[in-house]
């Protein structure tokens, strides 16, 4: 059976994603968070750290789990109940978890925004979105009709998005900002696209994007943001000649 050191494996993952150039939210805790005895055989990635997935993995028989979001974003203790049953299971198993937040979003390759604006066929993509000091998304000029790009998210995400037509029926400059950037509409609109691609957003921005005139499309925080973590695991495996699985476990928002 193939395996790796778990610390070498890890290690291209820093240097890939470099997480210490990143002022994330406290919760995400970049990098490994929990490790194991040292070896990795199979690797499994999920969008989401939770019981459920942990179960998964093991099912799959892999010894490290890849994550976008970790187990830290909330109080961790006490360590009871399904908390205490996190870390049994994690230790009886040897399975180890490695999470990258905004690291993923934003790489240039394998990010959650590159591997999303790859499969909707956006080329020349720059930097976009400013926030906590860096931008976390990506930009392309384009020419699409607001419809054409509904039929073509449903496609690819494998269910129709919610659509905000605020903007123009022809989308000229398209932002990709995964997960939930809903609630940020106006950073989208201040940088000059027409046209903003993201998970979730609440009810008071289809009034927003009216204001803003932006189109917005919500495409759902879990599906958006499946791309980065299955674009890591296959990069990993490649590299290291090891099997990897994706555990689909759709949150539906």
């Amino acid at each position: 059976m193939p395996r790796c050191n778990l610390t070498t494996v890890t290690g291209l993952c820093d240097r890939l994603l470099k997480p210490d150039g990143f002022q994330d939210w406290d919760g995400a805790v970049n990098g490994l968070q929990v490790e194991n005895s040292g070896r990795v055989t199979r690797i499994a990635a999920a969008v989401d750290a939770s019981l459920t997935t942990i179960r998964m993995a093991v099912d799959a028989q892999a010894d490290l789990l890849l994550v976008h979001h970790g187990l830290f974003w909330s109080k961790t203790h006490p360590w009871t109940g399904r908390r205490y049953e996190c870390i049994q299971t994690l230790i009886q198993h040897d399975l180890a978890v490695y999470s990258s937040h905004l690291p993923l979003d934003a790489h240039p390759r394998l990010g959650n925004n590159a591997q999303l604006c790859a499969a909707l066929g956006l080329r020349k993509t720059k930097p976009f979105f400013f926030q906590r000091n860096q931008p976390i998304g990506l930009e392309s000029g384009t020419r699409i009709r607001r419809d054409a790009l509904e039929t073509r998210l449903t496609t690819i995400l494998g269910h129709r998005p919610t659509v905000l037509p605020g903007g123009p029926d022809l989308c000229r400059r398209i932002g990709v900002v995964t997960g939930g950037a809903g609630n940020e509409l106006r950073i989208a609109a201040q940088e000059g696209v027409d046209t903003f691609i993201t998970g979730e957003g609440a009810h008071w921005t289809y009034a927003l994007a009216e204001d803003l005139g932006i189109n917005v499309f919500y495409g759902g925080h879990y599906a958006t943001e499946t791309f980065g973590v299955k674009a890591l695991a296959a990069h990993l495996a490649a590299a290291f000649s090891i099997p990897w699985v994706f555990l689909d476990h759709p949150t539906g928002l």
